[in-house]
């Protein structure tokens, strides 16, 4: 009996964590929610906000070369006329939101 207990309750642990969202999945939501208006759905700042502000292309040499330490710290001070998101989102957020950009298309 005690195997069938331990059993369950490893098996609803199992099923617990499956169910837990990837941090590509909660990014994906956050950029859509905060970065898509200006960035679009690929990354590649081809929307009209985007061409307004001069949203570099992810796919960029100058953005492909920037290290991860370097584009979080872009996210939250900001740079050029992107906006500083410290204290709009959570470290967390943003690698999530870091981590679905890399996988976007390059």
């Amino acid at each position: 009996m005690l195997k069938n207990i331990a059993g369950y309750a490893i098996a609803s642990l199992l099923i617990f964590a499956g169910s837990k969202a990837s941090p590509a999945q909660t990014g994906a939501d956050t950029y859509k929610a905060k970065c898509q208006m200006c960035h679009g759905a690929t990354g590649l700042g081809d929307t009209p906000a985007g061409k307004a502000m001069k949203a570099r292309p992810f796919n960029s040499l100058d953005v492909v070369k920037e290290s991860d330490g370097d584009l979080i710290a872009v996210i939250k001070n900001g740079k050029n006329k992107m906006p500083a998101f410290a204290g709009k989102l959570t470290d967390s957020q943003i690698n999530d939101v870091l981590a679905f950009i890399h996988t976007l298309p390059k």
